[in-house]
């Protein structure tokens, strides 16, 4: 486990206060504001994606492993996605079997995730936060299975 902390950490772009995080009001896939300030307290795995996104497809699975796993002991996995139409969200979701909460950022994902760190605006980008609503760890790139418990680890701390 210290293995893939390590690997987790080596993979992370310095992160910003989550502040901007928990300011933002995203659409909810069904098309309803959704404040992230109701997420504040709870330790997070917060996911950057696309549907246009092949490393976003091959990481989905994952998360939604990881929302399995760490669910009964408070974690929540957040996927936002870069998309406008919450139909077309809805329809990835459901061929996904998305099992955790899915916003759609619309204009405002790139500059969220420059404010949170990523400087190129890339995909996939995840943060990881603990229950104080620090940002403890973040990777732009794929999480695997070993970076996602690692970063579950760290959210539950």
């Amino acid at each position: 486990m210290l293995a893939a902390l390590a690997l987790l950490a080596a993979g992370c772009v310095q992160a910003a206060s989550s502040d901007v995080l928990f300011a933002m009001t995203l659409s909810g896939s069904d098309d309803k504001p959704v404040a992230l300030e109701t997420f504040r307290g709870k330790p997070l795995i917060v996911n950057f994606w696309a549907r246009w996104c092949a490393p976003c497809r091959v990481e989905i699975p994952e998360l939604v492993k990881t929302q399995e796993a760490y669910r009964k002991r408070g974690l929540q996995v957040i996927g936002i996605g870069l998309e406008d139409k919450a139909e077309s969200v809805r329809d990835f979701m459901k061929a996904y079997e998305m099992n955790y909460t899915v916003l759609l950022a619309r204009d405002k994902g790139i500059e969220l995730m420059q404010a949170l760190g990523n400087s190129k605006a890339a995909l996939p980008y995840t943060i990881v936060l603990n229950r104080r609503g620090e940002i403890v760890a973040s990777k732009l790139g794929v999480m695997n299975r070993a970076d996602l418990d690692a970063a579950a680890v760290a959210a539950l701390k």
